[in-house]
């Protein structure tokens, strides 16, 4: 099986042969690419494996995995051949790395954060975990989707304050949707515009370590 993007593997440095790994997809924003979400994950990459998916459309000097009618306003088409194309991604991933299964988690932010929520609603418990910094959910998706049951599902939403591209009521309704479906949901606020910033970093860091040890317990 051929992938529908191009991606970066960064597998642990002293991996065990017959083990399995927690591992980390990344999904970057429009007009970027995967190995500017390297550098949020990077202090995980001796214990997971972390791969960072390209967008498939090229934008600009960077990529976007759909386009867009107007802002917040997916071409439906193309964002449900995304979600599509990214869940078979992450079941070549797992088939050709190994993988623990039981603990995928997917990183999106913003037009990554979109699909990563998209993903779980549809994939469920099929992925352990989503970080979504900076992003919402098509009403489509809630409407129109076959959704799965998101119960063992862990979900941070994060959001920052002064966001000038989604305002921060979205982060809330966001989270507010989610709590609706999983009981695992941490949502956190940051002083910050549509970007990522060092606190919000060593939250997601903290909140993911901790999610899939447990998990492994």
């Amino acid at each position: 099986m051929n992938p529908n993007y191009r991606y970066d593997v960064h597998l642990p440095p002293n991996m065990e042969q017959g083990k399995s790994y927690p591992t980390i997809f990344t999904l970057h924003g429009k007009g970027s690419n995967e190995r500017n979400m390297f550098g949020l994950v990077a202090p995980l990459a001796d214990t997971f494996i972390i791969i960072g998916v390209r967008g498939n459309l090229p934008l600009g000097a960077g990529y976007q995995y759909y386009e867009l009618k107007s802002l917040g306003n997916p071409i439906r088409e193309m964002f449900d051949q995304a979600v599509q194309d990214l869940e078979a991604f992450i079941a070549y991933a797992t088939e050709k790395y190994p993988i623990d299964a039981g603990r995928r988690y997917l990183l999106g932010f913003s037009q990554g954060a979109i699909l990563s929520v998209a993903l779980a609603l549809t994939m469920g418990e099929r992925l352990k975990g989503i970080a979504a910094m900076n992003g919402y959910i098509p009403g489509f998706v809630t409407t129109e989707y076959a959704l799965r049951s998101m119960k063992g599902v862990s979900v941070f939403v994060s959001h920052g304050e002064y966001d000038s591209v989604f305002p921060v009521r979205i982060g809330h309704e966001t989270a507010a949707y989610l709590r609706d479906r999983t009981e695992h949901v941490t949502f956190k606020l940051y002083p910050s515009d549509h970007g990522v910033s060092e606190e919000n970093q060593l939250d997601f860091l903290a909140w993911v370590k901790h999610d899939a040890e447990a998990e492994s317990i």
